[in-house]
């Protein structure tokens, strides 16, 4: 009996030991456009947001927590810890979107500690080897390309209804509005994590509520007398609002809610609700004030005693993400990385009452080829905000940012200049670190190039409107001038074949083709899809590399795309092909290499 006693108080002392030591699952819901404003529990009278609502109510949250201005510069940091501009990503095309090689996501992270890792919906952060989120740690991956469904890189006439999108690299076609999808693949990936007893990490990161504005029609009905822009817009939202509430009620029946870390949070500020409720911010998305870079944040755990509302009014940002979830998971940091933020594990929790020392972080919006010093810059430091160098406010008592104090304290603003000079002194060497698209990879042989990923001054066609267009101004009756190029890097010398196509190869269509408008879909903005698809009267290809033009071909009536086969050394290129038309050289807009030996 006493033998029967001892071992029944082994395996219970065994079991409670296991209960402590089971790594916890994390779930991520980050939305795009969506600011502090856009839900109810931040005092938003119109919007309907009951389960982010509910979610706020049992979690800790951040009411000082700072992103950067726009989507693909707030990811990078939000996945890696680090500072934007340090990872490369400081705008949301033209190369500078694409998450440089040596960065260490939280996905990779999470997997090398044997976590089953998902990325559903929205990347930004490169579609080609070595920045997909395939190759950056995640075991299962179900996304759009690009920034946006329908923007260049996606795949061809995708729209927010019904499209097709890319699972582990395969174009896969799916039924339903996009939010939707994402959320019910982000919960398949769920529910087999569970079952299989596996801890997992699921990023579900959303396109909506971005622009365009398609949302279901029951959603907009939600919001009638609204303005039709709003009534999308907050319908996207409460759609996702929907989604939230439906992962969470799965994980409450899968058994698993105890263990799971919810995070809810969004990229950068409101893209179209300012108008009707901004929490009493300045500005919106892409503004270095306060409306543009504040965002809400909600994480609940019950495991680790978030289960109350609890708010942490300290200065946090993104960068600290990372460090917090490591923490707060066991999971090790990876060696030789050395993040820009901080864990505020200890601060999320209710029952900790801590001393937070006084810190600086900066949110800016460059949007251009290379960054410029100051440029759309915001140095915070508890209550006070220097903006472009020169304004400084005090958000405590002018939480709208009207007040200019700048000549009132000339100490803060030293110090705080003093800080943004010193970070951008260490940064600023990076910023010629191009992220450049390998060629001749053994796991990416054949790579497929957008005119997305340009780099010239110039905004390219990002999205398919613009490819569809084929925009030919000129400058003075000058003839058309390619001026942009991919950066790449040929891993092996080699042939490699360039085929240059004016529409993608899923399309099927010949490059003097012209295109019917396709169809819309519901909402009040148009699909991409529907501008007509316009000829240009191409003569000849023209392969151009590093500002070389080494080959020329005639464009067959029917064909698709001209092919040239070259020798690369290995290294890096500047690959510019492009048409010859009437009015001059009109780039490649899509580009596919591969390697041939």
């Amino acid at each position: 009996m006493l033998f029967q006693c001892a071992i029944a108080a082994l395996i219970t002392t065994m079991t409670a030991c296991s209960a402590i030591a089971k790594s916890p699952n994390v779930v991520i819901v980050i939305s795009d456009d969506q600011g502090y404003g856009d839900l109810g529990c931040t005092g938003n009278p119109i919007i309907k947001t009951p389960n982010i609502d509910e979610l706020a109510s049992e979690s800790s949250g951040l009411s000082d927590y700072h992103v950067a201005p726009t989507c693909s510069p707030t990811r990078c940091s939000f996945l890696t810890g680090h500072w934007t501009n340090r990872t490369g990503v400081w705008h949301t095309i033209m190369g500078r979107s694409m998450l440089r090689e040596n960065e260490v996501t939280v996905g990779q992270m999470f997997s090398d500690a044997g976590y089953q890792t998902g990325m559903f919906g929205k990347w930004h952060l490169g579609d080609n080897y070595p920045y997909r989120p395939e190759d950056r740690g995640f075991t299962e991956v179900y996304r759009h390309g690009g920034g946006g469904i329908g923007q260049t890189p996606d795949v061809w006439d995708n729209a927010y209804f019904n499209g097709s999108y890319f699972h582990n690299g395969e174009i896969i076609p799916a039924k339903g509005f996009c939010t939707d999808v994402f959320f019910q693949k982000a919960n398949d990936f769920i529910t087999k994590c569970a079952k299989e007893d596996q801890p997992f990490l699921a990023y579900i990161s959303t396109n909506a509520p971005h622009k365009p504005l398609h949302c279901p029609p029951d959603y907009m009905k939600m919001y009638e007398g609204q303005s039709d822009n709003i009534a999308a817009f907050y319908g996207m939202i409460t759609n996702i609002d929907d989604n939230v509430g439906k992962t969470r009620e799965l994980i409450d029946e899968l058994g698993i809610a105890n263990d799971t870390i919810f995070i809810f949070t969004t990229d950068n500020g409101t893209a179209s609700g300012a108008k009707v409720y901004n929490a009493g911010m300045r500005a919106g998305k892409g503004s270095p004030y306060e409306g543009g870079h504040r965002v809400p944040f909600f994480v609940h755990w019950p495991a680790g005693g978030l289960t109350q509302q609890h708010d942490v009014n300290e200065l946090t940002h993104a960068v600290d993400i990372v460090p917090t979830l490591l923490e707060m998971t066991g999971v090790p940091k990876p060696e030789g990385v050395k993040f820009d933020g901080v864990s505020i594990a200890d601060l999320l929790d209710p029952n900790k009452d801590v001393e937070w020392p006084k810190r600086f972080v900066i949110s800016d919006s460059q949007r251009v080829r290379d960054p410029i010093k100051w440029r759309g810059s915001s140095v915070m430091t508890g209550k006070y905000r220097l903006v472009n160098r020169k304004e400084l406010y005090d958000i405590s008592t002018d939480p709208g940012q009207k007040n200019n104090i700048a000549e009132e304290h000339p100490e803060i603003v030293s110090e705080m200049r003093d800080f943004y000079d010193q970070w951008w002194a260490e940064l600023e060497p990076t910023f010629a670190q191009t992220t450049e698209i390998y060629l001749g990879h053994s796991d990416h042989p054949v790579v497929n190039l957008t005119a997305h990923d340009w780099i010239q001054k110039v905004y390219p066609p990002w999205h398919q409107g613009s490819i569809r267009e084929a925009s030919r101004n000129q400058v003075d009756d000058e003839k058309l001038k390619h001026v942009g190029y991919w950066a790449v890097k040929a891993l092996t010398a080699g042939k490699y074949q360039i085929s240059l196509r004016r529409w993608p190869t899923e399309s099927g269509v010949a490059i003097n083709s012209a295109l019917p408008a396709g169809d819309d879909v519901p909402g009040v903005t148009a699909a991409f899809r529907t501008v007509k698809g316009n000829a240009i009267g191409a003569n000849h290809a023209v392969l151009r590399i590093d500002d070389q033009d080494l080959d020329r071909k005639p464009v067959g009536g029917d064909a698709e795309a001209v092919d040239f086969v070259t020798q690369l050394n290995a290294g890096s290129h500047r690959l510019a092909p492009f048409f010859e038309i009437p009015e001059g050289e009109l780039g490649a807009y899509y580009v596919v290499v591969t390697h041939l030996e």
